[in-house]
């Protein structure tokens, strides 16, 4: 649903899809796959980018689904590095997708 209505981002390691929802409360996907690395790596990732979502909510101003696909170098980005990217895509979901219409029936 998302890669039909939604917006998507690229970057270098990461993908952000994002669609507003009726939900009135914003939602998180995270896709690692295998080839990003072993499942220390993957799962290292996952818990950076749910902490980033979970403190910067406020960024995305609004009711979400979002979701963040991780590339082949994300698993040699430092945790600072990583955050800093995810801020440029979030402040880029926020300017871009506040114009997009609701999708309705989207859970």
């Amino acid at each position: 649903m998302l890669s039909k209505f939604g917006r998507r981002i690229h970057r270098d390691c990461f993908v952000v899809n994002c669609c507003r929802n009726s939900l009135g409360k914003s939602r998180l996907g995270i896709t690692v796959g295998k080839k990003v690395g072993c499942a220390v790596m993957r799962n290292r990732i996952k818990r950076l980018v749910r902490e980033y979502f979970r403190l910067n909510l406020a960024l995305i101003g609004g009711a979400y689904d979002v979701s963040v696909i991780a590339r082949r170098g994300a698993a040699d980005l430092s945790s600072q590095e990583i955050s800093q990217t995810l801020e440029t895509l979030f402040c880029e979901i926020s300017k871009d997708c506040n114009n997009e219409a609701v999708v309705v029936g989207a859970h």
